[in-house]
C-alpha cells in the first residue's frame, strides 16, 4: 500500500481496562518516552486525536480562546 509522505496509520487493541499500548514505530517517529504526558482530542464527529507533544502549547490557546 502506497501513503503519501510523512502519513501512518496504526491499529491498537483496546484492554479491559480501556488501555492501549501505543506502536513502537509511533513511539519513535513522534518521541513518545515513558512517562510522557499526552493530550487526547475528541470530536464525536470525527474523532479520537493524540496530537504531538511538541504542538501542546498551540491546542490548549486554541481551546480556551474559544470559550
Amino acid at each position: 500500500m502506497n501513503r503519501p509522505e510523512g502519513k501512518y496509520a496504526w491499529t491498537v487493541t483496546v484492554g479491559e481496562k480501556g488501555q492501549f499500548v501505543i506502536p513502537k514505530q509511533a513511539r519513535e517517529i513522534f518521541d513518545i518516552k515513558p512517562g510522557d504526558t499526552l493530550i487526547l482530542l475528541g470530536d464525536v464527529e470525527r474523532g479520537i486525536a493524540i496530537p504531538p507533544k511538541a504542538t501542546f502549547a498551540k491546542y490548549a490557546e486554541e481551546i480556551f480562546k474559544s470559550q
